[in-house]
């Protein structure tokens, strides 16, 4: 039997850990993902190349880390608009300008990055096994955007709804990443134009002449996933 080492939660381990994610997530943003080794992390982080491999197996279990570390921070950034707005359309906003927000210093690493992320088999795909503690999170915090709402959303659709958000916020980060504009304007801008679309669908929901229409889309997208 392979004995397996119980993870250290002291407050020095996680002092070191949280040492070991700012190293990796400042060398990302100046190098890139493919320049930054485990070796440079560890010495910018002020420990041995040995303790770093302790507490992170790979970059890629850093980068999961890093979309943990940006999740709590678009969690944190939407409490504000969650907790004032109760209309569908200003909270799915809120948040999505939210987690432009939080993410805006990572975007030239993010469109260096975007390689490795967009491969279907790469463990750093949103949509890969690894990324599904991230994925459910960001799911669970479109969740909250829906059940705190006071939309009337078709049954059904509310049920799926927190995923399709998920993925269509997946699309306007898509879209950021490839923004030049100043101060990734146009994101903001792509924001501001589709969010008012979504709440109309998710309004016509109800209208019963297009009830199957909507489910047909839900059962395309299923399939599509699964």
């Amino acid at each position: 039997m392979t004995c397996v080492a119980e993870p250290d939660f002291t407050p020095r381990a996680e002092q070191t850990r949280a040492a070991i994610t700012e190293a990796a997530l400042k060398l990302f943003r100046e190098n890139g993902y493919e320049a930054t080794t485990m070796r440079a992390i560890a010495q910018e982080a002020g420990v041995s190349t040995g303790n770093a491999y302790y507490y992170f197996g790979s970059k890629e279990e850093l980068v999961q880390q890093f979309y943990a570390h940006t999740h709590a921070d678009h969690v944190a950034a939407s409490r504000t608009i969650l907790a004032a707005e109760s209309e569908f359309a200003a909270r799915l906003r809120g948040t999505l300008r939210a987690l432009i927000d939080v993410n805006g210093p990572y975007h030239a690493f993010a469109a260096r990055f975007f390689k490795y992320a967009a491969e279907p088999s790469s463990p750093l795909s949103p949509f890969s096994k690894e990324s599904s503690p991230a994925r459910e999170a960001a799911i669970a915090l479109f969740r909250e955007v829906v059940d705190g709402s006071d939309a009337r959303i078709d049954g059904e659709l509310r049920t799926q709804l927190p995923e399709l958000l998920w993925l269509y916020s997946m699309g306007i980060v898509l879209f950021w990443v490839h923004d030049t504009s100043p101060g990734c304007a146009k994101t903001y801008q792509l924001i501001e134009r589709t969010v008012p679309l979504a709440g109309r669908l998710i309004a016509l929901s109800r209208v019963r002449i297009l009830r199957s229409t909507i489910r047909e889309i839900i059962s395309i997208i299923q399939d599509i996933r699964n």
